[in-house]
């Protein structure tokens, strides 16, 4: 089995699993800016046993050979405490909003790791205006 088989995908309306990329502003010469999340039209669970513990997300300009890891993005508030499983109120949300700066139109990719449902991953083509 190849790396790239490890990673699953679908469509994100049907898939409480997959990277979620919603492109905010795209204008050439101003930064960038997307948000990913996990679970847009799905809730994904949040609970200490079943939870997102990462985001990463890269960017392949146009024309380019390789991508550009944007960001790495860890959630490690999923419930527990001293006390147990799911008896803190504290939980983090596999959501971010990122911003950066290029030139080029390109593809924007990310990808997921839940702790029970293993790697997902998502593309988003990105046009500059």
């Amino acid at each position: 089995m190849s790396f790239q088989e490890l990673f699953q995908s679908a469509d994100w309306k049907k898939e409480k699993h997959s990277p979620v990329i919603e492109i905010i502003a795209a204008k050439k010469g101003q930064p960038v800016t997307i948000q990913v999340s996990i679970g847009k039209e799905i809730p994904h669970p949040n609970t200490t046993e079943h939870h997102i513990n990462w985001i990463d997300v890269y960017f392949q300009p146009s024309g380019e050979k390789f991508a550009v890891q944007l960001g790495k993005f860890e959630f490690t508030a999923h419930g527990a405490s001293i006390t147990g499983a799911n008896s803190s109120t504290i939980y983090s949300e596999p959501n971010v909003t990122l911003l950066f700066k290029t030139d080029k139109s390109g593809v924007l990719y990310a990808s997921s790791y839940c702790n029970i449902h293993g790697l997902w991953a998502s593309e988003q083509e990105l046009k500059l205006a």
